[in-house]
């Protein structure tokens, strides 16, 4: 999106610096990253980058300080998976913004969707560093938000999952850690925090208490960092001895019930320039013309699963009513190729990652990259420049 450099990047690429930089990734985080990395990153415009970020606090701040909405969310989170202890404001939170063109052919961000949950919060900044340093980026160009610095990003990250707790008393939980796509991530949080990385399964419960193990110790756990997604903890069929309802003694870095509460069922919900419209299924939009012009999404759902873009009527008519409660129709975001790639003009997804202590503080950015019907890599697997990148900008 910034011409001058994205013509000179296109230049300089080579496929041996590319098979350089993922030889980098694996070697930096301990582990082969295993979904697609773009051969490029992106270069998005100062005032854009800005917009998206002031637009994502202002969505966040405007759901949290809505007492109609914190209301109508309780329903959103299901019995089973509703944790004590719930904070007032998620700690990490991201939001996605698909990247459209105005009337006037200028760039614009659009609301796609989001959570109020952690994402590759280690990851980016390691991608980011070994975009630059392999494709010798210009030094001046911003990665972290606010004029932050990579000490000064590490040590709010560490501070967040680790609370005032001892390293050993905190935990990044997840389901079968070793065999998530997100293991990178997961290795270089627990070297960055120093925390062990602990499979949902392995984790005893004595009465009120959680440990896990150590040797041949039991460590008691004060704080768990939470990456287990609810519903996959229940669709895998993992043995707990606890469940994130139960009446348990320990904090949350990120707690749970905010998976469900800032999420899709945050979107009808939204009244703001950059949210394109948006309903409940069983709110009348079912009857909405030309559905053709609409995406179908159920309300609890990763990677684009589910997602029907430009749904048919029958698609829509198959929802039971009895479950239409549990999808939204969201009016369609015409992605614009506003990145020029060797393989053609590319659309870009932005989401802007927050640290949530005192207000929404935007610190980073994840992006993909894509030419499918979808911007998940997922739906990009067979083609070349497309997948998860990083936007580099200007102050």
């Amino acid at each position: 999106m910034i011409s001058e450099l994205r013509s000179a990047f296109n230049r300089q690429w080579t496929p041996e610096r590319y098979r350089r930089l993922l030889g980098r990734l694996d070697e930096r985080c301990g582990a082969h990253v295993g979904f697609r990395v773009c051969e490029t990153p992106i270069f998005i415009p100062g005032p854009l980058m800005r917009a998206m970020e002031e637009s994502g606090r202002e969505i966040m701040e405007q759901l949290v300080g809505n007492p109609a909405y914190m209301a109508a969310s309780e329903s959103a989170i299901p019995d089973r998976f509703r944790a004590r202890g719930e904070d007032s404001h998620p700690l990490f939170a991201a939001v996605d913004f698909g990247i459209a063109l105005t009337a006037a052919g200028e760039p614009a961000p659009r609301l796609i969707e989001l959570q109020g949950f952690p994402t590759l919060f280690a990851y980016q900044p390691a991608l980011c560093q070994e975009y630059g340093a392999v494709y010798d980026l210009p030094p001046d160009l911003a990665q972290y938000a606010g004029g932050m610095d990579g000490e000064e990003y590490g040590r709010l990250f560490r501070s967040a999952v680790l609370g005032n707790r001892a390293p050993e008393n905190v935990i990044l939980m997840e389901i079968d850690p070793l065999e998530q796509k997100t293991l990178p991530d997961f290795l270089l949080t627990g070297r960055l925090c120093g925390i062990a990385i602990v499979n949902v399964r392995d984790i005893i419960r004595k009465k009120r208490r959680l440990y896990y193990r150590k040797g041949a110790t039991l460590i008691p756990i004060d704080r768990i960092y939470n990456r287990v997604i609810p519903e996959d903890l229940e669709n895998s069929g993992a043995r707990a001895q606890f469940a994130l309802s139960d009446d348990i003694e320990v904090e949350w870095a990120g707690h749970p019930n905010w998976f469900f509460r800032m999420s899709k069922f945050s979107l009808p919900h939204i009244v703001h320039p950059s949210v394109p419209e948006t309903h409940f299924l069983d709110e009348g939009a079912a009857r909405a013309d030309n559905p053709g012009e609409w995406v179908l999404k159920p309300l609890f759902s990763f990677a684009g699963s589910g997602v029907k873009v430009s749904p048919s009527r029958a698609d829509i008519d198959a929802i039971p009513p009895a479950r239409r409660h549990e999808y939204i129709l969201q009016r369609r975001v015409d992605y614009a190729p506003v990145v020029e790639t060797p393989a053609g003009g590319t659309k870009a997804e932005v989401r802007i990652l927050y640290i949530w202590t005192d207000r929404p503080l935007p610190v980073l950015n994840l992006v993909r990259l894509a030419r499918g019907a979808q911007m998940g890599v997922d739906h990009n697997r067979t083609m070349d420049w497309v997948g998860g990148s990083a936007g580099f900008w200007t102050a």
